[in-house]
């Protein structure tokens, strides 16, 4: 990747205020999606991630979710730096934080912290843009009614865009059984909008240096706080300590053991059309898990 690593600093000093010039740079590992680095000066240091220009986008929609995570003072993320366009790649350039592995305290501080972003009600479902999430978009048009966004931009976009990959058959048949008698796992539950973090997976969180928890990579919108905590059961990576906080500072609702389910199907959905028919079985068995709770 031949990268302006020059025009990429002349774009964080003129964020920061601050003389910066990169010395030295580092590949990170982790990433499926983008390519990380860290990029080192004398007394500065910052983390960036890079992907085609055309993507820009995306990474300027991250970069605002960020900064509307930072501002709610709930919890803790990467203090955003800048998003732009050097040569031919699109950059995000955040605050550089050295990461551990979480400990029982550190759990118990992101149940909390999370439950507090979530308590902070929002005026509508949907967001101030569009994101992506991995490099697939999604939409985030404005919105009253949940179920109805949770359909029509969650669920109908994965199963449209999976039909044109080529997964038919099966999978549009369960799906659309699905979509048609999706309230059903509303009755009684009308859920406020929250600012979802919108992809917590157990990568996207871990301890700074002095063991606070930090989350970032965000695909941010408002939406049910459901949606946050099933993530967190979808790959693993969360202690009952996480949970058992949360619960405390603000218990689910019973019918989350059901939704969560239903939640989990869009990120699902997603894996299917990023990486291919790997997610196909597993798209299939959680399609036909929710129908059955539908008899």
């Amino acid at each position: 990747m031949n990268t302006d690593w020059q025009t990429i600093s002349t774009q964080i000093a003129a964020a920061t205020g601050q003389a910066f010039s990169a010395t030295s740079v580092h590949p990170l590992v982790g990433g499926d999606v983008n390519a990380a680095y860290r990029l080192q000066a004398a007394g500065a240091c910052y983390f960036v991630k890079l992907n085609r220009a055309d993507l820009a986008h995306g990474f300027a929609a991250e970069l605002a979710g960020l900064c509307e995570l930072a501002e709610t003072g709930t919890v803790t993320v990467p203090q955003p730096v800048c998003a732009g366009v050097a040569g031919q790649n699109a950059f995000l350039a955040l605050e550089y934080i050295n990461l551990g592995e979480p400990t029982r305290i550190t759990a118990r501080q992101l149940g909390r912290q999370l439950a507090e972003l979530h308590r902070t009600p929002q005026a509508y479902f949907g967001w101030q843009c569009h994101n992506t999430i991995g490099s697939t978009l999604q939409s985030n048009p404005k919105s009253l009614d949940w179920c109805q966004f949770w359909r029509e931009q969650r669920l109908v976009k994965q199963l449209q865009l999976a039909a044109r990959n080529g997964f038919a058959g099966r999978l549009q048949q369960l799906g659309d059984r699905l979509c048609a008698d999706l309230e059903a796992f509303f009755q009684g539950y009308a859920p406020q909008a929250s600012l979802l973090h919108g992809d917590l997976w157990g990568g996207n969180w871990a301890a700074d240096h002095s063991g606070q928890a930090v989350i970032f990579d965000p695909v941010c919108y408002y939406g049910d706080r459901e949606v946050d905590l099933a993530m967190t059961e979808l790959f693993g990576g969360f202690s009952a300590d996480f949970y058992t906080t949360y619960q405390l500072a603000w218990p689910l609702d019973p019918g989350y053991s059901a939704r969560k389910a239903l939640y989990n199907l869009y990120p699902i959905l997603n894996h299917l059309n990023l990486f291919g028919r790997g997610y196909l079985a597993q798209a299939e068995q959680t399609l036909s898990k929710l129908l059955a709770e539908l008899k």
